[in-house]
């Protein structure tokens, strides 16, 4: 197969359905869920005038998470909006270990308090509680940052309701051309924003570590070239544009450097850029294709995707260079690793037998677990706390987006409606 075109099967994703919002639906969920309640918060001006119901934004996120089953207001015993109003002996009748009440008060210039408490029933105590000034726009966000406070409390693990993804979609035109969108959304598929819309394909986000640039990849001018673009400002800058191949940008821990594969000096190789100097290192040198670089942790090495044993296979090298270690043996086809933010394992494309799924190899043991069960799976990304992977899908219901736990039990398809999504990448937790 000619190697230009091998890499991009590296490196493209399967078509798959999507709109502006995504519609996330549990598809399995842990069992034994813990049950909460989250009480409407008292709002005492118009409803009209609340941009956002905090406890329905709230609810929404536990219960995606597959660890929480939340209550239906209908079937609650009473809607308490301060401690002392909480009938503590009604709720432990209906085995409600927790609750979350609130309420949201209007402030002056159009700005609100959000003022919220998680109360654990059996021990009468408050386990959390804040009062959070924000202006309209950011009321959403708030109820985010609720639902990752609860989150944390009540399992260990910290919350990423707060974060965003990005995806490129794909429209087909009236004339039948096709149109190509980088987009960004909250991690739950609402206030999509498009950072850029053009006539030739868009491939590879990959989010900065502080959150504020993506760089990704354009073929506007027929060619392949790597961008890094502000996604508050849209301003860009083009990294690299090399003759031949440009792709597989990966940013390093520390936001200082970019890996990505580059063809300038013959054969697809891996390459660092040194962000401020705009220098360049080369890596690997292999007369095979070296592609798909994803930085360790601690910046200290990179797993990659190469042919050079006859079939696509990760290999680990340090970020200095070096020798190459071959990593995974089972299945024709290992592909697109990327490093969990603990460091201890990857996520990756394991084929074998004609089908694609989404695996989880620890990186001690050399254990791979497979965590998808569809025949076509593709491009997994980590959320920030290591607890979910997002993926895309192709299943009888058509190509879609769908995220999976860590350990395989929860899992949730993420709908879009209008033209395709490609290559979901989750971003890092918000900078303080």
């Amino acid at each position: 197969m000619n190697k230009n075109i091998l890499v991009l099967l590296f490196g493209l994703l399967l078509s798959l359905n999507a709109h502006a919002a995504l519609d996330i639906t549990i598809t399995e969920g842990v069992e034994q869920a813990l049950p909460i309640a989250i009480v409407p918060f008292e709002w005492q001006g118009l409803p009209d005038d609340l941009p956002v119901d905090m406890h329905v934004t709230i609810a929404n996120d536990l219960s995606r998470s597959g660890r929480f089953q939340t209550m239906d207001p209908a079937d609650m015993p009473q809607r308490p909006v301060q401690f002392s109003q909480v009938s503590f002996n009604d709720w432990k009748l209906l085995g409600m270990e927790n609750i979350v009440i609130g309420n949201v008060r209007p402030l002056a210039a159009g700005n609100y308090e959000i003022e919220f408490r998680l109360i654990n029933t059996i021990s009468g105590a408050q386990v959390a509680g804040f009062r959070i000034p924000a202006s309209r726009d950011q009321m959403r966000r708030t109820a985010h940052r609720i639902s990752d406070i609860v989150f944390e409390k009540l399992t260990g693990i910290r919350g990423a309701f707060d974060t965003r993804i990005a995806y490129v979609t794909v429209k087909k035109q009236a004339d039948g051309k096709k149109m190509y969108s980088m987009q960004v959304s909250d991690a739950d598929g609402f206030n999509p924003q498009v950072l850029l819309e053009s006539k030739e394909p868009l491939m590879s986000p990959s989010w900065s570590p502080d959150g504020k640039n993506l760089a990704y990849v354009s073929f506007e001018g027929r060619s392949s070239a790597i961008y890094i673009q502000n996604i508050f400002n849209g301003t860009r800058e083009r990294a690299a544009s090399n003759p031949g191949i440009n792709s597989a940008p990966a940013w390093s821990p520390d936001g200082s450097r970019l890996a990505m594969t580059l063809s300038k000096e013959g054969d697809p190789e891996i390459f660092v850029m040194h962000l401020i100097s705009k220098t360049i290192q080369r890596l690997t040198t292999n007369r095979s294709i070296d592609t798909e670089p994803s930085w360790s942790p601690d910046g200290r090495s990179l797993v990659f995707t190469s042919d050079r044993g006859g079939s696509p296979q990760i290999y680990q090298m340090s970020a200095a260079g070096g020798e190459a270690v071959r990593l995974t043996f089972t299945g024709n086809y290992n592909a697109r690793a990327r490093y969990s933010p603990d460091g201890k394992s990857l996520a990756l494309v394991h084929g074998a037998d004609g089908m694609y799924r989404i695996a989880m190899m620890d990186l001690t043991q050399k254990y791979m677990n497979l965590l998808t069960t569809a025949r076509y799976d593709e491009s997994p990304s980590f959320s920030p706390n290591g607890s979910m992977i997002i993926y895309a899908t192709t299943t009888g219901r058509g190509s879609e987006l769908a995220a999976v736990s860590a350990d395989g039990r929860v899992h949730q398809r993420l709908a879009f409606q209008d033209g395709e999504v490609r290559e979901p990448a989750w971003g890092p937790f918000p900078q303080p």
